[in-house]
């Protein structure tokens, strides 16, 4: 390249980091996510691996990991009230089920199927169900258990805290707290949850009074066409909400220093841009039209028109997010390439975003009752239960970008696992050793189910571009 002609923002914004600006990143983070026992190393198969520092036992907690970014899915949010920044669930048990209750009789509730409510109460002959005297036995498309109707009024008391379940107080949940820009979408676990989304992406993406929004109705029209298409966009516009909010403050940060000093330095938007962009600029990244999996009922014939289907739906979202948040100084973001790199980091590198739910937790423990406590319990919440249907257990679910688990590198024989314990109650990843770790050895997870035959597993792998060759497959290869 001419040493004179101007530098692409873009190209430079998708260039991959160096080495050293990596491993500055990832150790830096490492130590304020305390850690210690794991390290981010340069991997001349895949470019970096995670790799322990010390040994770990079998079922020994490696990692945990918050995410940069990340969104419960739409869907989701009508079977769970959770925070919008830890993703903690809220309110109370009866709030939980209320809400479920109220939006299953509105007709928009996530339609779930309804097999394995029958597992819950299987304990005895008191909680065996029959059909027409006779037992229903496995389920099937003729015997699914219809939900039982609740008296007028329950659904209602359980949402404004006037019917209280029995034993809810040993499933204590945070109180709701309001956006700050009351937009009556978003709700929090604390104040200090909402003040950090808030200053963390969602004051630019808030639909509210108060929003910092160019636009709220273009901002509306955004959200409505990504829940229509394809939420992954909601969680790509966190990202660059992310990075305007951390370059604003940068900026700030610099003008204040020189009008203190005037020997500091001069601020210039491509370095704090640059600054801004770095967490997003870690995870691994192509254009989401390029590497979004083929549906099955694609043929390979019909493959080019897909992806161009694909990048047309990207860029109608794009236009309707840069009427929304654009910003002057961050252009680059608003182009097509990083917006489609951004959206296909997603599709490559987002690991599920789990949280379970207290609904089923309390029901598991209504059910391991003294069968003396049980019965009497069970006059109030049996009803419940079965209007509830399958929707009592549902988790929240979403996407996210966890920057420590995305560089944990594939095996068909992992030695780690994401795994959710007990006392793991928002939306970090929790990543677990699987069998004994020595110092030294990399630490790998499955991306996919190791049970598959070697085809399948290759076939499954090939979109994430990769074939791998790890021992298990190498010993079916031959």
């Amino acid at each position: 390249m001419d040493p004179l002609s101007p530098i692409d923002p873009i190209s430079t914004l998708l260039a991959p980091p160096s080495s050293l600006q990596a491993q500055e990143y990832f150790d830096e983070l490492i130590s304020k996510r305390r850690n210690p026992g794991i390290k981010v190393k340069q991997n001349e198969a895949f470019g970096k691996g995670v790799y322990a520092e010390t040994e770990f036992k079998e079922g020994e907690l490696i990692l945990k990991d918050q995410m940069v970014v990340g969104a419960q899915h739409s869907s989701n949010k009508m079977d769970c009230l959770v925070c919008s920044f830890c993703f903690r669930f809220i309110g109370s048990v009866e709030i939980q089920i209320g809400r479920k209750l109220y939006l299953q009789q509105l007709g928009v509730s996530v339609n779930h199927s309804e097999c394995d409510m029958e597992d819950m109460y299987s304990d005895g002959e008191d909680y065996s169900y029959e059909e027409n005297g006779e037992d229903s036995g496995a389920c099937s498309s003729s015997h699914l258990r219809k939900k039982v109707e609740l008296p007028k009024g329950v659904v209602e008391s359980l949402m404004n805290g006037d019917l209280k379940l029995p034993y809810s107080d040993r499933f204590p949940l945070p109180p709701t707290v309001p956006c700050i820009g009351s937009c009556g979408e978003a709700y929090y676990c604390s104040k200090s949850c909402a003040q950090a989304d808030w200053e963390s992406c969602h004051s630019l993406l808030c639909t509210g009074e108060k929003s910092e929004s160019v636009s709220r109705e273009a901002l509306v029209e955004f959200i409505e066409h990504a829940n229509e298409t394809n939420d992954i966009f909601i969680v790509a516009a966190k990202a660059i909400s992310y990075t305007i909010l951390r370059y604003r403050k940068l900026k700030a940060t610099s003008l204040e220093e020189q009008r203190k000093d005037k020997n500091v330095s001069g601020f210039t938007v491509p370095a704090a841009l640059s600054e801004a962009w770095k967490p997003i600029s870690m995870g691994h990244k192509r254009r989401w039209w390029d590497c979004i999996a083929l549906p099955v009922d694609v043929e390979s014939s019909g493959e080019n028109a897909f992806r161009m289907q694909m990048r047309n739906l990207a860029s109608t979202s794009l236009e309707l997010l840069k009427a929304a948040i654009f910003d002057n100084d961050c252009e680059p973001l608003f182009s097509l390439e990083i917006y489609g790199h951004i959206v296909g980091m997603f599709e490559l590198n987002n690991l599920d975003l789990v949280v379970a739910s207290p609904v089923e937790d309390y029901f598991l423990y209504i059910n391991d009752l003294p069968s003396s406590e049980k019965k009497e319990t069970e006059e109030m919440t049996r009803p419940i239960f079965e209007a509830l249907g399958d929707d009592y257990s549902v988790s929240c679910e979403g996407s996210a970008f966890f920057p420590l688990q995305s560089c944990l590198n594939h095996s068909c024989c992992p030695n780690a696992k994401a795994f959710k314990r007990d006392e793991d109650k928002d939306g970090q990843a929790t990543i677990l050793a699987l069998k004994p770790i020595c110092k030294g050895e990399e630490i790998t997870i499955s991306y996919v189910d190791e049970d598959l035959t070697l085809e399948e597993r290759q076939a499954s792998l090939a979109d994430y571009g990769f074939r791998c060759t790890c021992p298990k497959c190498l010993a079916e290869e031959t």
